[in-house]
């Protein structure tokens, strides 16, 4: 039987050969002799490098099969190198998927899955960050707040690097339980932890929420953007339309974004002929994303805070620039990145991938920085919640009702 590194070699003898064939034949002298072949230096030393790269993987596999006292799966192994490939970059949002993670990933953008309903990234401290708990789920019923984080899960601890994992876990059956030891950072910088236990559920996001203010004053929140957001706010617009909504505010507070075609389509409905964002890959290649000569000529403002992130701060940088809306608030999260998600391999895997930056329509990178809002108002930390239902403490609504009804007055 042949060994698995003569095999490995094989296969890599034969690609380089077929490659040299095919398009360096007049430059790479090859001869053959009996059954060897003999190569160039040059070809000889980039066939040889690469046999190395892999070689070292396989050496490494044979030693835990041999030595490790416990079992070691080859399929896990080799699942582990291609996470660890990804991770290996530094970048929190490039990942590989597991066929269950790349399953429960196109499940979210659906609009749907059964966990406990909060949106988490990476800090700067290698923790997992929590972006903003999803509105009516058990996470915000149990009082996990933007900026809170998940330390350990269940009693076993988690890092950044492992934030898949800890999504894996926190996931479950409708019914079932799970213990996040949360730290907080207090007001006066000293740090909290606690346990919080939390009632898993179904989650089924609703991303427009509309309401109709006083004088004329249309609301509608978008708490993410998913497949079903521009459909469901066209139809929320249309019938706060119908009952005489004059001007308009919506809500990105805690918004961490999502799909950018959603963001996309809903900014164009309040803006003229132009660019909403454009994305600029490694190699300089461009995409830009405009908005027709349709706009609809109602005054907006846009409400923004720490927690609007991604695709939340696409449509407020978009709105900004073409001065089309004012925003109210505080700083944006500060997320001007884009990832693409690809399906990888042949069951069910996937890659998600930082691929490009974005800009807003006057070429403003965001990433890090964040969009400081036209009119600066904090809401309070001991404030009962915030949206319409919380119209009469929620003082950076009221601030965009204030705003509002100055511009009809006008």
């Amino acid at each position: 039987m042949v060994s698995r590194k003569k095999y490995i070699l094989t296969i890599i003898v034969v690609v380089f050969i077929t490659a040299f064939l095919t398009l360096t034949l007049g430059n790479v002298f090859l001869v053959e002799i009996g059954q060897k072949v003999v190569l160039s230096d040059e070809a000889y030393t980039e066939m040889k490098d690469m046999y190395d790269k892999y070689a070292k993987q396989e050496s490494v596999m044979e030693l835990a099969k041999s030595d490790f006292l416990y079992e070691a799966d080859e399929k896990v192994m080799l699942e582990g190198a291609l996470e660890g490939t990804l991770a290996a970059l530094g970048d929190p949002y490039t990942q590989y998927l597991s066929k269950e993670d790349f399953a429960a990933l196109m499940q979210d953008t659906e609009g749907s899955y059964e966990g406990i309903g909060v949106y988490i990234t990476a800090s700067d401290d290698n923790k997992i960050l929590i972006v903003a708990p999803i509105e009516d789920t058990p996470a915000e019923k149990a009082g996990l707040k933007t900026g809170d984080k998940v330390i350990r899960i269940n009693g076993t601890e988690y890092t950044a690097d492992q934030i898949d994992a800890a999504v894996n876990v926190m996931k479950g059956l409708p019914g079932t339980s799970v213990t996040l030891t949360i730290q907080r950072e207090n007001s006066d910088g000293s740090n909290s932890v606690s346990d919080v236990v939390i009632n898993r559920e179904t989650i089924r996001i609703k991303t427009i929420k509309p309401a109709m203010l006083e004088d004329g004053i249309g609301y509608i929140r978008i708490t993410t953007f998913d497949m079903q957001t521009a459909e469901d706010f066209k139809k929320a617009y249309a019938d706060l339309k119908s009952k005489g909504m004059k001007s308009l505010v919506i809500d990105l507070r805690y918004n961490p974004g999502g799909i950018i075609d959603a963001t996309v389509e809903i900014s164009d409905m309040f803006m003229g002929e132009g660019v909403v964002t454009y994305t600029k890959t490694k190699s300089g290649e461009m995409e830009y994303f405009k908005s027709d000569s349709k706009a609809e000529d109602i005054p907006v403002v846009l409400l923004i805070n720490e927690g609007s992130a991604s695709a939340s701060e696409i449509m407020a940088g978009a709105l900004k620039d073409t001065k089309r809306a004012t925003l109210i608030g505080t700083k944006s999260f500060g997320k001007g990145i884009v990832q693409r998600v690809q399906r990888f391999g042949n069951e069910g895997e996937g890659i998600k991938m930082t691929v490009s930056e974005y800009f807003t329509p006057n070429g403003i990178n965001i990433h890090g920085i964040g969009i400081e809002p036209d009119i600066e108002s904090v809401l309070p930390e001991d404030a009962a919640g915030y949206g319409y239902e919380f119209y009469k403490t929620d003082n950076q609504l009221q601030k965009a009702v204030e705003v509002l009804k100055g511009k009809l007055n006008q």
